[in-house]
């Protein structure tokens, strides 16, 4: 960590803080200590001792402001949060629009059915496949756009699971992550307080305080025109935008894969 905030700090240019370049005046290339503690809002000897590898390891909050301070990108900013053993508070507000190359790929997915979804399972994008063994999403409101409202709140969703608790259960134990892992996110905070309020099953499953990524599995679904299905499904999160998840389902049998057929021609 220490060569790492001395590299950074030296290859930042004065100029571009509106510092004077005073290159007579500097001995090395770079911003100064004491320009960094100053844009840090940290002490100079707190700097000199993390550049001197002398056993300090900085909060998140001094971490995110040394981060700010030596313009850091997105990906040295995660670097140094992992060098400092710290967690990161996310830096990017919560996806809620399809980043293009994905909603792309959800498209060029067919004929699996698939769809892109955030942490708070919001649908950001689905393919023709998946909207006809689920739901027309196109028909729905935005705001009613989720996966998790689509199940406790829609009338005929909720006889959709066979194993209906199961995975209500495991959604919850998602969303109780993600709850954590953004406490800035007042609309999830929002969706959960609704979820709390006006389904007795979520209440009762939140109580129970359960924390999992489920990101393989399996379910049995129910289709009014093509019967009981079963799917695997397959989660996974793009290192470009790691807030939209990709969900592809498989069918996980013969006869599965025969129903999809006919849900696809028709």
């Amino acid at each position: 960590m220490a060569a790492f905030l001395r590299a950074r700090r030296e290859r930042l240019d004065p100029r571009d803080f509106g510092l004077p370049s005073r290159r007579q005046a500097r001995r090395t290339s770079g911003l100064r200590r004491e320009e960094v503690a100053e844009l840090a809002g940290v002490s100079v000897d707190y700097v000199v001792r993390l550049e001197q590898g002398r056993g300090l390891r900085p909060s998140a909050n001094v971490v995110e402001a040394l981060a700010r301070a030596l313009r850091l990108t997105p990906d040295e900013r995660a670097y140094l949060f992992n060098l400092a053993r710290q967690r990161p508070r996310d830096a990017d507000e919560p996806a809620t629009v399809a980043a293009p190359p994905l909603a792309r790929l959800v498209a060029d997915l067919s004929p699996l059915p698939a769809m892109l979804m955030n942490h708070r399972y919001d649908i950001l994008a689905w393919n023709g496949e998946m909207a006809r063994l689920l739901l027309d999403f196109d028909t729905l409101p935005p705001a009613q756009r989720n996966a998790m409202w689509l199940c406790l709140m829609r009338p005929e969703m909720r006889e959709v699971y066979v194993d209906r608790e199961r995975v209500v259960r495991e959604g919850i134990a998602h969303l109780r992550t993600a709850w954590a892992a953004h406490p800035e996110d007042r609309a999830l905070t929002d969706l959960i307080t609704e979820f709390t309020t006006h389904d007795e099953d979520f209440a009762r499953l939140w109580s129970e305080r359960d924390i999992k990524v489920n990101g393989r599995g399996r379910k049995v679904m129910r289709h009014p025109d093509i019967g009981v299905i079963a799917v695997q499904f397959e989660v996974l999160m793009p290192l470009q935008d790691p807030d939209q998840q990709l969900v592809i389902y498989r069918a996980a049998d013969d006869e599965s894969w025969s129903a999809l057929d006919r849900l696809r021609a028709r």
